[in-house]
């Protein structure tokens, strides 16, 4: 049996993508595959551990300043011995802070001619974190520094789209990447009717067109193009209810400019919401996911939208448009209110235009956990057997 051992520095209940990503990861591993997962992450303070899989977690102290994630402390030897007792085939880390210096310390115990294979995905534009988190100039180089440094170290590097692997290249990276994409644990298929009809109970939608934003509310995922392309589509006479689900630092701030723009009648602000069945429900009943964001490596939303029949408006070269086809099954728009405006009130005049872009999302742009961790697991058989030649050449 094949154990690999997942790296990160988050898992849930903390939520976040990547966590998302290295649960499924562990998870379908462990129950399709002839495969052994251990998730190797930071301890988080009052954490259950209830996910029926092998977790790991090492001391930490809690991160200063306003990200809400903790630091790992990758060098106590009482730790890295203990990975190392797990006797793993192959290393997958997902961050490139703690998590990516504790695999590098647990193959420094091996001779080089015995190391584990590793492999290194890039889920986040880190270089964007960075600037907005690390005031000092210096130490702000030194961070991106170790962040190349660090992915640079591993056999294989794997990035959640072209753009991601881009990005990563831009910060200094001079290696190769693959891009191997993340995917969405929906089915394919519409939520029960009730529990759609029950949300538009709840929010008093009758039969007005659905507009949804899914993530993060911060300005910098372009919060600001979503509400002003909605004011335009409000004087243009388009009825309509903007939904937006999630929590952030720039929620009560958008909400505030919601009623400057005289459209907070049109827009309701949902919180976060952790059921992913209801969710599932928003997904159905919406017309159109209004998803501009240029700072998402892969823009899961818009697929986990895709399963719902939901098509998606994203920004013509941003990340989150990969795998989106202007026209086809979603929108393309530039990155202004403007032109996202005028892309989606073309669509709403053309009958029947969103109806059929969903319906051929479902099938074009749609992508699974299962295919994205089946396409994962055969890569790794080529990363093995690889390291296996290279180690053959040093005895």
């Amino acid at each position: 049996m094949l154990k690999v051992g997942l790296f990160n520095d988050s898992f849930p209940p903390m939520i976040d993508g990547v966590a998302q990503a290295v649960y499924n990861y562990a998870a379908i591993l462990k129950r399709d595959y002839e495969v052994s997962p251990s998730v190797i992450i930071p301890k988080y303070p009052h954490m259950e551990e209830n996910y029926n899989l092998n977790v790991y977690r090492y001391p930490s102290l809690p991160q200063v300043g306003k990200m809400p994630y903790r630091i790992g402390n990758p060098f106590l030897p009482v730790n890295i011995q203990d990975v190392k007792k797990m006797k793993l085939d192959l290393m997958h880390i997902h961050c490139p802070f703690a998590s990516s210096a504790f695999a590098r310390q647990v193959n420094l115990r091996y001779r080089k001619k015995n190391r584990i294979p590793t492999v290194f995905t890039y889920h986040t534009k880190f270089d964007i974190d960075i600037d907005r988190y690390v005031g000092l100039p210096n130490f702000n180089k030194l961070s991106k520094k170790f962040v190349v440094s660090n992915v640079a170290s591993f056999d294989e590097v794997w990035a959640v789209s072209d753009g991601a692997g881009k990005n990563l290249q831009a910060m200094g990276y001079k290696g190769d990447y693959i891009v191997m994409p993340n995917g969405t644990d929906f089915k394919k298929g519409l939520a029960p009717k009730e529990e759609i009809e029950e949300i538009k109970r709840i929010y008093r939608i009758d039969k007005e067109l659905i507009f949804l934003f899914v993530g993060r509310m911060m300005w910098y995922k372009n919060l600001k193009i979503i509400l002003e392309s909605m004011k335009i589509l409000s004087q243009k006479g388009v009825d309509f209810r903007c939904i937006f689900i999630g929590d952030g630092a720039d929620r009560p701030s958008a909400e505030n400019y919601a009623k400057e723009l005289k459209i907070d009648n049109k827009t309701i602000f949902t919180g976060a919401i952790y059921d992913r069945e209801k969710i599932r429900a928003f997904y159905s009943l919406a017309d159109l996911l209004v998803f501009p964001s240029t700072y998402d490596t892969n823009g899961l939303v818009v697929i986990e939208a895709s399963a719902c029949e939901c098509p998606a408006i994203v920004v013509k070269g941003s990340c989150a448009a990969e795998g989106v086809h202007d026209g086809l099954d979603g929108l393309y728009c530039e990155e202004n209110a403007n032109d996202c405006a005028d892309k989606i009130y073309a669509a709403i005049k053309t009958e029947g235009c969103l109806k059929k872009l969903g319906e051929n999302a479902v099938n074009t742009v749609y992508f699974s956990w299962e295919d994205a961790v089946k396409k994962a697991y055969d890569r790794y058989q080529i990363v093995i057997e690889n390291k296996k030649k290279e180690q053959e050449t040093l005895k």
